[in-house]
């Protein structure tokens, strides 16, 4: 007899198949000592942040070089630019231009010489949550890029993967509060409330890849949840809650990692 009152999952099968399998790619390739020693769950206070800073500018480098540290690639080479400004869509007042092209949180890339090249929109610097998820992301792609072998479905899942990745290098607090945004905003005479999404994943899913990163490291899900929006304390604890009843994390932690590449 099927049981109508069985409480949903908080992923489908598919979904929760796809965390489990990039986990294993990762702890596969950059695991062992590296994640369980050094990779630290970073959150949002002046303990994790807490150097000084007097412009916009120094705010998105500083920003970043601590990003850096706490990905444990700060040798690491690159260059970080800052996009082109964004075009002001509201031109007078209650007039909005509608269908104005939006610049990319930031991007990864790498040129004929393999030179690395991570841009950052600068609206971000107001966001700083936003502007930590988006360099973690982009350092998480920089860091997948080395890996011998295509995440889990192949290079087009990469940028899915690349959101998990970051979650695994510590950022999975900034992940899931920076996946959506809904403000209000006014100015210029106009006014009004304003939604966006940032990185590929849903709340959902960063709070899964949350969930798991605790289970794996042993920290206590006290010292996220209260750094966490309402909506991701939910799924969070709902996500714990299935890692428990299941093996999932017992099998991820026999993982033996290739060797460490970082």
């Amino acid at each position: 007899m099927l049981n109508i009152f069985r409480k949903q999952k908080l992923l489908n099968s598919e979904d929760e198949h796809f965390q489990i399998e990039c986990y294993s790619w990762l702890l596969r390739h950059f695991g062992g000592v590296d994640f369980y020693h050094h990779t630290t769950l970073v959150l949002p206070t002046r303990e994790h942040f807490p150097e000084p800073v007097s412009s916009h500018d120094e705010v998105a480098v500083t920003t970043f070089q601590q990003v850096m540290t706490y990905c444990n690639m700060q040798d690491w080479p690159v260059t970080l630019v800052a996009q082109e400004r964004e075009p002001n869509s509201i031109v007078g007042e209650s007039l909005l231009v509608q269908n104005v092209p939006r610049s990319p949180q930031g991007t990864f890339s790498v040129n004929e010489h393999n030179e690395v090249t991570i841009s950052y929109n600068p609206e971000l610097v107001s966001n700083p949550v936003s502007l930590v998820a988006t360099y973690a992301h982009e350092l998480a792609h920089y860091l997948t890029a080395t890996a011998p072998q295509a995440p889990p479905g192949g290079w087009e899942n990469w940028e899915f993967a690349t959101d998990i990745a970051a979650t695994f290098l510590g950022f999975g607090v900034f992940m899931a509060n920076s996946a959506f945004s809904f403000h209000q905003f006014s100015g210029n005479g106009s006014s009004g409330w304003q939604a966006s999404r940032a990185g590929y994943l849903s709340e959902a899913e960063h709070s899964y890849a949350l969930a798991i990163f605790l289970r794996l490291k042993g920290i206590e899900p006290t010292k996220a949840i209260p750094h966490c929006d309402r909506n991701i304390r939910s799924y969070l604890k709902k996500a714990l809650s299935e890692l428990d009843k299941s093996d999932v994390i017992e099998r991820l932690k026999a993982i033996e990692p290739s060797k460490s590449m970082r």
